[in-house]
């Protein structure tokens, strides 16, 4: 039997945080290798961002992530802003765009980030070996890696094998349990950034409204979200929606203003009229005309009158839909919970318990909000992991 192969350190998973933490040691001198089950580097990076990779946010904070603990990301996220990941972008004269809050997306295609992560790693004298799958996790004196085309060894591992969303790019459960495996806790994990689903009789009123969009605020858990709404065959998603997503709750209802600071009945009012077509026409002002029309054949006054009127302006900003649940981690952009942060440190995403073990990216549980949060969450976690290696 052959012996292993002998690194500085072993990262498994080749994706933005994987190859971020690899090229940051690389640079310090370390021999790194990147162990990658897939047949090349960063898929999920390439079908980011509708392929165009939104890879950060100019307006990071610690308030765009959910956490158990809130506090934990501030320092990586203080240690490698959005300018540092910018700076890195123009230096390999990527050009790119911000679309809408902040978010900044390639011109051009994904593919310019994982051509600069692949740039950077042989710059760093970083080896990455794909196919690699990985039949278990040994510790002695070292960490040994047994992957079915050989073993390789190292004093330190950094799990960044990603979350459980989109399985179909070849997610899966091996850093949760690896994490159990060396006695770490899990925080439980599920769905976020994804969309949600109508019980049966709110998708038999609304599911012919597929493709229609508007922009709503939608609250959940005491958080709330101004954005736009996308009606789909089977119940909700857009922005506002998968936002939402990661804060809601099963059996609870999430609230969606349809007519943000709009006041809808002044002009029924003004109209003094008791025809529900009149009715049906000021509402298409606010309101895209099939959603107005669908909307008002189930919220429909009892009487045009003031009362009426009132409840009709109140049930139109608070609209209540309690969801039957995600669409999963089939179609979700992340994962919410894993690897409790309480057993990592801070600065440099080692165990607490376990010498040389780090866990870095979508697989802790951190999750960030939709538009850049997760990848800049990926880039400051690798970061704070590469430099202290």
């Amino acid at each position: 039997m052959s012996l292993p192969r002998k690194f500085d350190a072993m990262i498994l998973g080749a994706g933005a945080a994987g190859l971020f933490c690899a090229i940051e040691a690389g640079k310090r001198g370390r021999r790194v290798a990147v162990l990658e089950r897939a047949d090349r580097l960063g898929k999920k990076i390439l079908i980011s961002g509708g392929g165009r990779c939104n890879f950060t946010n100019l307006h990071c904070t610690p308030d765009n992530f959910l956490s158990s603990d809130p506090h934990f990301a501030k320092s990586a996220l203080a240690r490698f802003t959005p300018a540092d990941f910018i700076a890195l972008v123009e230096q390999h004269r990527i050009p790119y765009h911000e679309k809408t809050l902040g978010q900044l997306f390639c011109d051009r295609s994904a593919s310019d980030i994982t051509d600069l992560l692949e740039s950077e790693s042989r710059a760093a004298s970083v080896q990455i070996f794909l196919n690699c799958i990985i039949r278990g996790v040994q510790r002695s004196t070292e960490f040994i890696v047994c992957c079915e085309s050989g073993d390789f060894s190292a004093p330190v591992l950094v799990v960044a094998t990603g979350g459980l969303s989109i399985p179909k790019m070849g997610a899966t459960s091996l850093g949760y349990d690896l994490a159990r495996q060396f006695g770490i806790n899990i925080i439980p994990t599920r769905p976020a950034l994804v969309p949600l689903l109508f019980h049966s009789g709110d998708r038999h009123r609304y599911s012919e409204l597929a493709g229609v969009s508007a922009e709503v605020i939608a609250s959940s858990d005491h958080h709330s979200f101004r954005e736009k709404m996308l009606f789909t065959h089977r119940g909700l998603s857009g922005p506002a929606i998968l936002q939402i997503s990661s804060y809601w709750k099963e059996g609870r209802p999430i609230s969606l203003d349809l007519a943000p600071e709009r006041d809808v009945c002044a002009s029924i009012r003004a109209a003094n009229t008791r025809n529900l077509a009149v009715a049906r026409k000021v509402f298409q002002e606010f309101l895209p005309a099939r959603l107005a029309s669908r909307w008002l054949e189930f919220h429909q006054p009892a009487s045009f009158t003031n009362a009426g009127l009132d409840a009709l302006e109140q049930q139109t900003h608070a609209w209540s839909v309690i969801p039957a649940g995600t669409e999963g981690y089939e179609k979700a952009e992340v994962t919410a919970g894993g690897l409790d942060t309480r057993q990592l440190s801070s600065k440099t995403m080692e165990s607490r318990t376990v010498p040389g073990l780090f866990f870095i990216g979508e697989v802790v549980d951190v999750t960030g909000h939709l538009g850049g949060f997760n990848f800049q969450w990926a880039w400051a976690s690798a970061a704070a992991a590469g430099r202290s290696l």
